[in-house]
Parts: C-alpha cells; structure tokens; sequence
C-alpha cells in the first residue's frame, strides 16, 4: 500500500473522497476540483461505498464523526451535497442572509395559497360549515369575506370555525383543484 500523501490526486486514486475546502485550506487548491462530469461520477460513486467508507469521508469533510444514529442515505445524500459546493462553490454570506431575509418576510406576510395555486381576481370561493356557506371574494391583494378584507385565507378560516386551520386547505385550494377553480372563474 502506498503512503498517504497530501496530493488530491494520490486520495481519490486510493478510494478515498478528497476533503472539502475548509477554513485553513489553501484557495489555490481550487484549480484542481474536478468538473461537474466528475462530481456527477464521484456522487454516483458514494452509492458503491461500504457505510465505514461513507463515514471517513464524512469526518475528511467535516472533520468530526457523523451523527448518532444518521442513516446511511443521509450520509450519503450531505456527502453529495459537500461534493456539489466544493465543485460549484458555497453561496457568499450576503447572498445567504438575502434568502434569510427573504424567507421570514415570506413566513410574516402569511402567503394565503401555495405558490403553485394562482387565483384570479374575482374568483369566489365557496365552503359548507356547520350548516352555514360561507363566501369569499378573491381581490387583487387579498381576501373579501362579510364586507371585510382579510389578506389570508388562514386567517379567514381560523374565523370560521374558530381553530387554527390552513386557509388553501379549508377552502379546498390544492394543486389538484387548481384547473377547475380557474376554469370556473373564466367568464
């Protein structure tokens, strides 16, 4: 067996993953990272690896054991992830706080429909409840229920029955619903 050597080539030639880019490696060893043929065959190549292998990769990546009881398709599903920024490169910091930001913005204005449900502006939602039918007018930035403008269904529906319910769901907005809800709201 030949000695461990800190050439990249000499790891992968060996079997072994090469590690990830870590805080005190080097910014030139960039150059070498394979292409993304290469990660495609190298992510490929994790589902032929015994789950002892699967794991020393995990240390050489993040230089600590893997955790308790993680199953093999999640080892094996991180490691190709670790492959893919290290070939691809990570998001900078700004950009991932971006997405941050952009998220809890997402969570505090409450989006009232799946993003792939779209409803059209004028479109009248219609729900049985304990004997009563309740209406609901869909506007341009919101909701129209009982001469109130409401911009969630949730918050509607929490109304309604007096519990917390999923406004899309209580209404009957689903992806599979979505057809017949904008051919009965065409003229």
């Amino acid at each position: 067996m030949k000695p461990a050597s800190h050439d990249a080539s000499a790891r992968q030639y060996a079997g072994r993953l090469s590690p990830a880019l870590g805080p005190g490696a080097n910014r030139s060893d960039r150059a070498g990272k394979p292409g993304p043929s290469g990660i495609e065959a190298e992510i490929a190549a994790l589902l032929d690896r015994s789950t002892q292998e699967l794991r020393l990769a995990w240390r050489e990546f993040h230089r600590t054991e893997p955790p308790f009881g993680i199953s093999r398709d999640l080892v094996i599903r991180s490691l190709a992830y670790d492959l893919q920024q290290r070939a691809l490169g990570r998001l900078d910091r700004a950009l991932r706080r971006r997405l941050q930001t952009l998220a809890a913005a997402l969570e505090k204005d409450a989006r009232s429909v799946h993003p792939g449900v779209l409803l059209k502006a004028g479109s009248t939602l219609v729900r049985q409840w304990r004997g009563h039918t309740h209406t609901v007018l869909v506007g341009e930035n919101g909701f129209d229920y009982e001469g109130q403008r409401y911009r969630s269904l949730t918050v509607i529906a929490e109304r309604i029955t007096g519990t917390h319910w999923s406004g899309p769901r209580f209404f009957g907005v689903t992806r599979r619903a979505r057809g017949s809800l904008l051919a009965e709201a065409s003229p």
